[in-house]
């Protein structure tokens, strides 16, 4: 897939205030500084598109972009929140929990873990609630340069396995460097293919 055209459209406080649910869409969300932000901004090939920050928890609202006028990509605040108040903390959750489950055309959740590390509970335990809700994604290991191709390589391992202990399906996973940009043609590719099968959908509830 070729990026033509990437614009930001708007920033919602809830669900309701999303755009229109008539184009697929894709969310992207991982603990504070996880790398989201450039992740976004290397697979649009836009470098200021999503706002990147030192900062964890910059990001506190849906942020939605439109990609080749035919797609969402969407910015969500990360799940291991920065160092707020408990008030903060369960409007967040709530913004995303109500995100996840009610938004009907999102067509799958990149779930963001950073390559360095080996598995985190944080992770294992947001992806049980995804299960729980029932909300499809796919893992994509973020930062491989960061550290060496075989320390990134492993650690991916060892949270697939994690993985296999609870889960009888395990989707597709991806390992990228929004630096080398390792990883931006077989996601695009992705949802591409996705994208295609939305639109058969569609066309046949018609």
């Amino acid at each position: 897939m070729e990026i033509g055209t990437a614009t930001y459209i708007i920033s919602s406080p809830k669900v309701e205030n999303c755009p229109t649910p008539d184009m697929p869409e894709y969310a992207f969300i991982g603990r504070s500084n996880v790398g989201k932000s450039s992740l976004i901004n290397m697979l649009t090939g836009q470098s200021k598109l999503a706002k990147t920050s030192n900062t964890p928890g910059k990001t506190q609202l849906i942020n939605h972009f439109l990609v080749n006028k035919s797609f969402y990509i969407v910015d969500l605040p990360g799940y291991g929140f920065a160092k707020v108040s408990q008030n903060t903390r369960a409007s967040w959750e709530k913004m995303i929990a109500d995100y996840l489950r009610q938004r009907t055309n999102l067509v799958t959740v990149f779930v963001l873990i950073d390559s360095r590390h080996e598995p985190q509970n944080k992770d294992l335990e947001f992806l049980r609630k995804l299960g729980e809700w029932e909300v499809p994604f796919n893992v994509v290991f973020t930062k491989a340069d960061k550290s060496t191709q075989r320390i990134a390589a492993r650690n991916a391992r060892l949270f697939i396995e994690a993985m296999k202990k609870e889960w009888e399906f395990i989707p597709r996973s991806f390992i990228t460097s929004a630096v080398k940009y390792l990883g931006r043609k077989d996601i695009l590719t992705f949802i591409e293919e996705l994208n295609a099968e939305y639109l058969a959908a569609q066309n046949n509830e018609e």
